[in-house]
């Protein structure tokens, strides 16, 4: 689902204007991203956990060389699902 579907999906549900449904999307994915930055860690009650992990600097290849490279370490974001939500997702066949 991109983006414009679920604003879309939004506002046709809440009867608002698309403005107003896209101030919404924004207002709460920005809230999960600052409380990310402030403790590492978000929690959307009945659809899962978001926290901040780290990623050790590594040696990569280029496949098309084969030369290797060098990685930063870095911060990436997991999720863990709810059990509401993987229960949901096994009832689904997948591609």
């Amino acid at each position: 689902m991109s983006k414009a579907e679920i604003i879309a999906s939004i506002a046709a549900e809440h009867d608002l204007p698309k403005a107003k449904a896209q101030q919404i999307y924004d207002g709460i994915f920005a809230g999960i991203a600052q409380q990310l930055k402030k403790e590492g860690r978000a929690s959307v009650a009945g659809f899962g956990t978001f926290t901040v992990s780290k990623r050790a600097a590594r040696t990569a290849r280029n496949p098309q060389t084969g030369e290797p490279l060098k990685i930063k370490a870095s911060n990436s974001v997991r999720f863990k699902a709810s059990p509401g939500v993987k229960e949901t997702v096994q009832k689904f066949k997948v591609k």
